[in-house]
C-alpha cells in the first residue's frame, strides 16, 4: 500500500547545511518534488541550483509561516535543530501545514539534555550513565570526585561543540568547576556523566509516533584531526558498512539501541501527548556493560543524515508526507546494501579560527554522480563564485559495494577541493576501523576475564566454606 500523494505537492525544505541539501536532493529526484522550495541563511549553492531559493534566518517563525501560506506549502521538512527549537513546527501546524519534523516541547529530547535524562528516568528506560543535573557549584566538586572520570554537557544547544571530557579537555576537578561556572552564566544548568569507554555509533528512528523505520547504523567522527584528537566539531564526516550495521558491533548493542528508541519515542507521547514525529536520533556508545545513551537529536543527522539518504531505495517525499500524515505503516522502506563514506572540507583553523570568506574551487567532475554525492553546506555563492563562511563548507558521499572503495571515492573527491581547506583523510580508511575493533575486542576480552577471576574466586571462597 501507498499513500495517497498528488504530483502537485508543494514541498518546503529549511536549512543551511550539507544535510539540509541532501534532503533537498531527494525531494528534487522524487516524481513528486518538481514544486520543492528551499529557505536558507545564506546562498547554499546547492539548494539554489535546486530549488525555488529563499533567504533569510531559520528562527525567523513568522516569516516562515507567511512564506509558506503565500506559496501553499503542503508539506514542509525541517533539516537543522534551531527551527524546531524556534517553534517553528508549531507556527506551520498552526497555519495548517503538514510537517516533518517535530514540535518545540517534543523537541526537547534534543535541546535540553536534563530533560532527556529525566524522561529516562522517569520511565525507567534503560541506557542512562550515572548522572546529575547542577545550577549552581553546591556538591559539584563532591560529585565529580566520585565519579573520577566525568564529562560535562552545557543543557542546550551548542552545535555539538559544548560537550568536555576529563582526562582530554579538562585535566583537573578544578578546570571542570570553572567550565561549569561559564555554563552557568550562558545555560542556565550543566549535566554531569560517567564517561563511558567504548565505541560510538549512531541510530536515526524514522517515525510518525506509532511506526518505526531504523536506519543503518552510521559512525560519527566529532574530532578535529586525524586519529580522533582535537577539539569537537559538528561531525567530521561518517560511514556505514554493507550489512547496515557496524563491525565492532554485536547483534545485541544494536538491538537494545532499537529498544531503547522505541521506549524512548512512546514516553514522549505519554510526558507530552503528541506523537513523536520526524527522527529520533540517539547516540549510543557500546560499553562492556551493554548499551547506553549519550544524546539525542531531534532530526537527521549531520552528518550521519547523508549516510542514509542516498542509501533510500523508498521514495523520500513519501516517506516524509507519511510521516508527517501519521500514515508511516502504510509504506514499505527499505534501504540498498551499500557502503558510505561522508567526509566533510572545514576552513583551515576549524573550528576554532576558522578561515571565512575565502574562496574555493570545486572540481566540475564531481558533480551529477551515482558514486560521489556532493552536498553543499557553509558555502556562501556570490558573483558566481564560492566563499568559505566559517563553518563545515562541502560534504562528500562515496557510495560502493564495500568500505574501501566508497573512501576511495570521498577521498578522491575531498581532496581535489582547491582552497583554504581541510577535512580529516582517516574517516573510513580500513586503518581506522581496524583500531575500533581492536578496541571493543580488548574492552570484551577484558572485561570476559574479569568476570572469570571473580567468579573464580567466588567458587573459591564457596570450597573453603
Amino acid at each position: 500500500m501507498s499513500v495517497i500523494i498528488s504530483e502537485g505537492i508543494r514541498i518546503l525544505v529549511l536549512g543551511k547545511d550539507a544535510r539540509t541539501d541532501a534532503i533537498a536532493t531527494a525531494c528534487v529526484a522524487s516524481p513528486y518534488g518538481s514544486q520543492t522550495m528551499a529557505y536558507c541563511e545564506y546562498n547554499n549553492p546547492g539548494l539554489m541550483e535546486k530549488c525555488e531559493f529563499h533567504l533569510g534566518p531559520l528562527t525567523d517563525t513568522k516569516k516562515i509561516q507567511d512564506l509558506a501560506k503565500s506559496k501553499g506549502v503542503d508539506l514542509a521538512i525541517i533539516g537543522p535543530e534551531e527551527p524546531l527549537d524556534a517553534g517553528l513546527v508549531d507556527a506551520l501546524e498552526e497555519v495548517g501545514i503538514s510537517c516533518f519534523g517535530p514540535y518545540k516541547e517534543l523537541a526537547k529530547i534534543e535541546t535540553s539534555k536534563a530533560w532527556t535524562r529525566e524522561l529516562l528516568r522517569t520511565y525507567d528506560i534503560p541506557g542512562s550513565p550515572d548522572f546529575r543535573v547542577f545550577e549552581s557549584t553546591d556538591g559539584l566538586t563532591t560529585y565529580l570526585h566520585e565519579l573520577g572520570d566525568f564529562v560535562i554537557k552545557p543543557d542546550g544547544l551548542t552545535g555539538g561543540k559544548g560537550v568536555r571530557l576529563s582526562g582530554e579537555h579538562l585535566n583537573s576537578v578544578r578546570e571542570a568547576v570553572d567550565y561549569a561556572n561559564q555554563l552557568f552564566n550562558t545555560h542556565g544548568s550543566v549535566v554531569v556523566e560517567e564517561k563511558l569507554e567504548g565505541e560510538e555509533f549512531s541510530l536515526q528512528t524514522i517515525t510518525d509516533g506509532d511506526t518505526l523505520i531504523h536506519c543503518p547504523i552510521v559512525q560519527d567522527h566529532k574530532r578535529a584531526y586525524e586519529g580522533d584528537i582535537g577539539p569537537n566539531t559538528g561531525g567530521m564526516g561518517s560511514y556505514s558498512c554493507v550489512d547496515l550495521s557496524l563491525p565492532f558491533l554485536e547483534k545485541a548493542d544494536v538491538e537494545d539501541a532499537k529498544a531503547i528508541n522505541a521506549s524512548v519515542i512512546q514516553a514522549i507521547r505519554e510526558k507530552t501527548g503528541r506523537p513523536c514525529s520526524g527522527v529520533l536520533y540517539g547516540g549510543f556508545i557500546a560499553t562492556t556493560k551493554g548499551t547506553r545513551l549519550i544524546e539525542y537529536n531531534a532530526r537527521f543527522g549531520d552528518p550521519e543524515g547523508m549516510n542514509v539518504i542516498p542509501l533510500l531505495q523508498t521514495d523520500f517525499v513519501e516517506l516524509c508526507y507519511a510521516v508527517a500524515k501519521g500514515h508511516l505503516k502504510d509504506i514499505n522502506v527499505t534501504f540498498q546494501p551499500k557502503a558510505t563514506v561522508c567526509k566533510y572540507i572545514v576552513p583551515q583553523g576549524y573550528p576554532m579560527d576558522t578561515a571565512k570568506n575565502e574562496p574555493i574551487n570545486i572540481p566540475a567532475s564531481l558533480f551529477n554522480r551515482e558514486d560521489v554525492r556532493t552536498f553543499y553546506a557553509g558555502i556562501d555563492k556570490r558573483d558566481d563564485r564560492l566563499y568559505l563562511t566559517g563553518s563545515r563548507a562541502v560534504a562528500f558521499v562515496g557510495i560502493a559495494d564495500a568500505l574501501e572503495e566508497a573512501e576511495k571515492l570521498a577521498e578522491s573527491a575531498a581532496s581535489s577541493v582547491e582552497g583554504l581547506v581541510r577535512h580529516r583523510v582517516d574517516i573510513g580508511t580500513k586503518a581506522l576501523l581496524d583500531t575500533r575493533i581492536a578496541h571493543m575486542a580488548r574492552l570484551r576480552h577484558n572485561s570476559m576475564s574479569n568476570n572469570n577471576h571473580t567468579n573464580s574466586l567466588h567458587a573459591k571462597r564457596m570450597t573453603t566454606i
